[in-house]
């Protein structure tokens, strides 16, 4: 699709801050698409470049000239960090919220709970992000407008994670309350229960640990989610993380830099994946056997 897709590369390098290529002739493009090799066929690109990233090399951006992975280190770690502090704002949100709607099963609090949960996710993040902008900055001034990256322990990056958080809280969510509903039906239960052990003690000790078994393997999926789906989070704050570049590099039909993305997103998504796999294999024991 990206090769063969519109837009040129070659005329997006020279593109001035008005849209115009005017400096920009049929015999410049011609050399430079010799250049980048870009009118070898697209078996032959895409060998090439495979065999580069072999070698350490991949890539330089056709619009900004720099080598590929010195942009897309920082990026990514803007983005991860976002994905991290938004994950881990979401367990404490989403899994009280969860156990509590389990315990009050089909009670007032389980059902607007998840009443509420069902509304926020079926509003697009794209809806969800300027509403609270406009909320917080003009209708309760409580905040600044947040635009762009000033550390993650800035201020300002309070409304994008909980921007964030909000498209993913209903996953946790009903994850942690299908769990504790499973777990609350098991004999053990019941015959700690028929001991005399308090329901507090119940939920601690015997539902918890296995009920956030699957949940906690839902964090890891989360996360992958947060990394490379946070896009619209990124540009409507013009957050330069890695999302955002993504689609600056499709926008520029920067084949280097569009590669190189994908196989980045690929390998976030296989480490993130072994990591849930290792912390599923610690909290169960059962898989041992």
């Amino acid at each position: 699709m990206m090769f063969y897709g519109g837009g040129d590369p070659i005329k997006q390098m020279f593109l001035d801050e008005l849209g115009n290529t005017q400096y920009l002739d049929q015999k410049m493009i011609d050399s430079e698409r010799e250049k980048y090799g870009l009118n070898d066929p697209f078996l032959v690109q895409f060998k090439n470049y495979l065999f580069n990233i072999t070698q350490g090399d991949w890539g330089t951006s056709y619009r900004a000239q720099r080598p590929v992975l010195d942009m897309i280190k920082p990026r990514l770690w803007i983005s991860i960090q976002l994905g991290f502090a938004a994950t881990i704002f979401m367990a404490l949100v989403g899994i009280p919220l969860g156990i509590m709607a389990a315990l009050y099963h089909n009670k007032w609090i389980d059902l607007t709970i998840v009443g509420t949960i069902v509304t926020i996710n079926a509003i697009p993040i794209f809806v969800t992000g300027p509403l609270l902008l406009l909320f917080f900055v003009l209708v309760v001034p409580i905040m600044n407008v947040p635009y762009g990256w000033n550390g993650l322990f800035d201020s300002q990056v309070i409304l994008p994670i909980v921007v964030i958080t909000i498209s993913t809280l209903p996953i946790v969510l009903r994850q942690t309350r299908t769990s504790v509903l499973e777990i609350k039906n098991e004999d053990y239960i019941r015959t700690a229960r028929a001991k005399g052990l308090t329901e507090r003690k119940i939920i601690l000790k015997h539902v918890l640990r296995p009920a956030l078994t699957p949940v906690i393997t839902s964090l890891g999926l989360v996360m992958i989610t947060l990394v490379n789906g946070a896009l619209f989070v990124e540009l409507i704050f013009n957050i330069p993380g890695f999302g955002k570049m993504t689609i600056d590099a499709i926008r520029d039909v920067d084949h280097p830099l569009i590669m190189s993305t994908v196989l980045v997103g690929t390998l976030v998504v296989m480490g993130s994946n072994l990591i849930v796999d290792l912390i599923y294999f610690i909290l169960d024991p059962r898989i041992n056997n």
